[in-house]
C-alpha cells in the first residue's frame, strides 16, 4: 500500500503534465493558476487509495482521479464568485485576480475537461463510473443551491444543514472512493462501504471547516477567519446558536446578524464568536464531528481487506479530523 503522501505526489506529477498553455490565454491561464495553488488533493488521493486496497496497479484509476480534482477546482471557482471570496489557499481567487466572467468561463472549461478525463476510465468500468460521477456532479449543484437558499431562509434546522453539506461536500469524497474501488476490482459491497466512509468523513470534514472559519488560524487556514460570520452563513454553529440563544443573547445575536457595515466587521466577528462560546456551540459541533468520524471508521472496519491495508485511510481520516487548515 502506498502512503497518502506518496499518492498525492503521483497526482501532482500527473497534474503538472496537463498543458494549460493554450489559446485563448485568458481562458486557460486561470485554470493553470488555480491548479498550481496546490490544495490537499484529497479527492484524487482517495480514488487511488481505494484502488490500491484491491490492486497494486494505480494507473488505470489515474485519469478518474485527475477528473475529480479538476471538477472539484471548477466548483471552487464558481463558489468563490457566489461567496464573494477574495482568498483561496492563501492566494487571490480567480474572480479577484481576473474577473467574474473569467472565473465563470474558465470554470466551465474545467468541468468539460473533467469529463474528458473520466472518458479515459477503462472501458470495463466506464459506464458505472460515468453514472456515479454525473449523479455526484448534479448533487453538488443541488447542495450549492440549498446553500444559496439558506441565506434567504429565516429558519434552517441542523438536519437541513447536514443534508446540504452531504450534497455539497461529502458526495464527491464518496464518489472518489467508490470509483477507485471499482477500478481496483472491488466487489459492490466493499465499494458501497467505501462510499459510506467517504460520506461520513465528508460530513466531519465540513463541520471542521465550519469550526476553522471561526476558530482557525488565518495563517494556516488559507482564508480569512470569520468569513461565514460576516455573510451570516447558516453554518452548524450559527444554526445551534439561533436555537439556543434567548433573552439578551438572542437579542445581541439578531442585532449583529442585521449589521453588514464593513467598518464593523472585526467587531461583528468578535461579538458573535463570543456568543458562540457562551452558548457552547463549539462543543456541539465537535461532538457531531466525532459522531461522523466514528461512523466512518466503522465503515472502514467492515471492508473485506486486511487491516494493515486500511491503515492509510484511517490515518487520513484522523488527519482530516484534527487538521488546522
Amino acid at each position: 500500500m502506498k502512503s497518502f503522501d506518496e499518492i498525492t505526489q503521483l497526482v501532482s506529477i500527473e497534474l503538472e503534465k496537463i498543458n494549460w498553455n493554450k489559446q485563448p490565454q485568458g481562458l486557460y491561464e486561470p485554470i493553470g493558476y488555480v491548479l498550481s495553488l496546490g490544495g490537499k488533493r484529497i479527492r484524487p488521493a482517495l480514488t487511488l487509495m481505494a484502488c490500491n486496497l484491491f490492486s497494486d496497479d494505480l494507473q488505470p484509476a489515474m485519469n478518474t482521479a485527475l477528473a475529480l480534482e479538476i471538477f472539484h477546482n471548477f466548483t471552487l471557482l464558481h463558489d468563490d464568485i457566489m461567496d464573494r471570496a477574495d482568498v483561496r489557499r492563501g492566494k487571490p481567487t480567480v474572480h479577484k485576480k481576473w474577473d467574474d466572467n473569467t472565473a465563470i468561463l474558465s470554470g466551465d472549461v474545467m468541468q468539460i475537461e473533467s469529463y474528458r478525463f473520466i472518458a479515459k476510465t477503462p472501458v470495463k468500468y466506464l459506464k458505472p463510473v460515468l453514472d456515479v460521477f454525473s449523479q455526484t456532479a448534479a448533487e453538488i449543484c443541488e447542495g450549492q443551491q440549498y446553500d444559496v437558499d439558506f441565506e434567504k431562509r429565516l429558519e434552517v434546522n441542523a438536519e437541513d444543514y447536514l443534508e446540504m453539506i452531504r450534497l455539497k461536500t461529502a458526495v464527491l469524497l464518496g464518489c472518489a472512493l467508490k470509483t477507485g474501488a471499482w477500478i481496483g476490482g472491488a466487489g459492490e459491497e466493499d465499494a458501497q462501504l467505501l462510499y459510506d466512509f467517504g460520506i461520513n468523513i465528508g460530513l466531519a470534514f465540513q463541520l471542521k471547516d465550519d469550526l476553522l472559519d471561526v476558530y482557525g488560524d488565518e495563517a494556516t487556514f488559507g482564508k480569512k477567519i470569520g468569513g461565514d460570520i460576516l455573510c451570516n452563513k447558516k453554518t452548524y454553529l450559527l444554526i445551534h446558536a439561533l436555537e439556543l440563544a434567548n433573552g439578551k443573547e438572542a437579542s445581541e445575536l439578531q442585532k449583529w446578524l442585521q449589521i453588514s457595515d464593513e467598518n464593523k466587521a472585526h467587531e461583528k466577528i468578535k461579538t458573535i464568536t463570543s456568543l458562540y462560546n457562551q452558548l457552547g456551540v463549539k462543543s456541539i459541533c465537535e461532538d457531531k464531528m466525532q459522531y461522523f468520524y466514528s461512523k466512518a471508521i466503522a465503515n472502514l472496519e467492515k471492508l473485506s481487506v486486511l487491516n494493515n491495508k486500511k491503515q492509510e485511510l484511517r490515518n487520513l481520516a484522523e488527519k482530516l479530523m484534527f487538521r488546522q487548515d
